[in-house]
This record gives structure tokens, sequence and C-alpha cells, in this order.
């Protein structure tokens, strides 16, 4: 039997499983990677509702992230939901993940609303330590401080890797774009025909980008292959939580 590929997903824990962890969890073993996770949060919440996020003291994710990155060697790191930036760049400067792929799913706010309030300042020194983000339309405006989103991806593209998800678009809905650090934009269409929309879609989304790299699709195939995934997720049924389908 082939082996498979280590993946980590650093993220909060959502009790639906719709969104965080338990959500990367089972869309890495619908993609045939073996994913572990390390919890940055214990969320308050349901689908449509969320109450608050009480953080892991920072100590105790350290102390769990380490003792995972002594034992093990993983291919792509997934980030979701994070206090704070200099939290992340903690994450993202420990020296044995300097040869590992990282990929960060910016949750800047809920789809219901809640504002995490982040500083966006060190983004110049975060974003060039990182291979991908993943926002949509709403997350990248604030992210780059650009009204249009595809300038403001742009913009951080100098930086690094930017998918820009479609599902809030201006312009199209559910329709991406893959804007690289060289200067090119890859669209990429929406397949669907019977969406609806899902609690935690972004989140399945980057893990199963994740999951993909990790099996060593160039990143082109990779984020074809994710929008299929998260497509299927999307169609899965017409309630808010989606059923993994590979």
């Amino acid at each position: 039997m082939k082996k498979r590929p280590l993946v980590l997903s650093i993220a909060g824990f959502d009790p639906t499983g719709g969104a965080g962890i338990l959500a990367d969890i089972k869309t890495f073993e619908q993609t045939k990677v073996l994913g572990m996770g390390a919890i940055t949060a214990n969320t308050i919440q349901t689908e449509n509702k969320f109450v608050k996020s009480n953080w892991v003291e920072e100590t105790v994710f350290f102390e769990q992230l380490e003792q995972l990155l002594q034992d093990y060697k993983f291919s792509v790191v997934k980030i979701g939901l994070i206090p704070n930036l200099e939290f992340l760049l903690q994450i993202i400067s420990h020296p044995k993940l300097e040869q590992t792929k990282i990929i960060w799913d910016p949750i800047l706010s809920t789809s219901t609303g809640f504002d995490f309030k982040h500083n966006l300042e060190i983004l110049p020194v975060v974003l060039p330590k990182i291979d991908l983000i993943t926002p949509n339309w709403n997350e990248i405006k604030k992210l780059s401080s650009e009204k249009n989103a595809q300038a403001g991806a742009q913009k951080l593209a100098q930086y690094t890797n930017v998918y820009l998800k479609g599902g809030h678009s201006d312009i199209e809905i559910g329709k991406d774009y893959l804007f690289s650090t060289k200067g090119k934009v890859y669209p990429f269409k929406n397949r669907g025909k019977r969406v609806t929309e899902k609690h935690g879609s972004g989140c399945v989304f980057s893990s199963a980008l994740t999951a993909y790299l990790a099996l060593g699709f160039p990143i082109i195939k990779a984020c074809l292959k994710s929008k299929k995934y998260t497509t299927n997720f999307l169609e899965s049924n017409t309630t808010q939580l989606g059923y993994h389908k590979f």
C-alpha cells in the first residue's frame, strides 16, 4: 500500500465540523493524505451563529506544535484561524518548517459578521514566508487596503501566490483566480450547477489544495482539483453543512 504524505492543519475547533480543523481532517481523509492537527481555538458556534473564540494558551499551542515537528515531517502545512499575525509569524518562522510549503487561509471575520480585528501592519514581513494564501473577495480587500479585489490580489502577489476565491465576487460568482508571484493570472470558472452556500467552504478548499500539493500535483492542477472537490461539497445538499464527496 502506498504511503500517504503527511500534512498538518493549524486551525480552530468548530463544534459543527463544517469548518476549522474537523473540516480539514475530513478533506484530508477523502483526498488520501495523512492529516494531523494543532488547535488554535475552541469556538462557540453553529453553522449560522458565531458567539466567541476561546483561544488556546500560546505556550500550550507551541508545545503541541513543537512535539509534532520533532516527530513528523510534513509536506504541507495549512493555517486557518489564528489570534493575530504575530502568532502566525512565530509559526511560519519555525526552523523545522523551512522546507515545508505553507498555505494560509486568512480568516479575518466569520460569515456571520464576527471580526477578529487583526493588525495587518506586519503583512509585508509575514507573506514572503508563505507559499500561497487563499482569501475571498472581502478578505483580499481588507488585506490589501484596495477597493478592487483583483487589484488587491495583484498587490499582494508581489509577496506570495494568491488564490482569490470567487464566492463573494463583485463580478462573477464562483469564478476564482490564481495570481502568481511571477505576474501571471490564471482564471478558474465555476462548473457547478446545483451549488448552494456552505459553512466552511473556504476551509474545505484550502485543505484540499494542501492535500493535492502534498500529493505532488503542480499548482495549477492542484487548484483545479481543489475547486472540483469544493464544488462537489457545495452541491452535496441544500443545507449549510455540506457532505464530503470524493
